[in-house]
């Protein structure tokens, strides 16, 4: 009798050694992929505000106007030059000289 609970504590005593051989690995393998996505997610902090950065920077009214110029060709109204547009339909002029009609 005392033979068979030898043995089955023996029994309970490995298998208690190989589950805690296997939560320690898997709280290895844990802990190693938190440190990953924390090392992620501290690059795509990073990442964000350096995109921020750039987005400020981007939106500067200086940099507005120079690519308007430069990109859409537009420029700054004034009363002394005066554009013609004209309809693709009709061609009737949109703006005349002085304001007259």
């Amino acid at each position: 009798m005392m033979a068979r609970l030898n043995i089955l504590l023996a029994i309970v005593l490995l298998l208690s050694c190989f589950w805690l051989v296997r939560t320690s690995y898997e709280s290895r393998h844990l802990f190693v992929e938190l440190e990953k996505a924390q090392s992620q997610s501290h690059e795509l902090q990073i990442d964000f505000e350096r995109l921020q950065l750039d987005k400020r920077a981007q939106a500067t009214p200086l940099r507005v106007e120079k690519l308007a110029r430069e990109k859409l060709r537009m420029f700054n109204n004034s009363p002394a030059v005066t554009h013609y547009v004209n309809t693709s339909a009709s061609g009737v002029a949109a703006a005349t000289q002085g304001g007259q009609p």
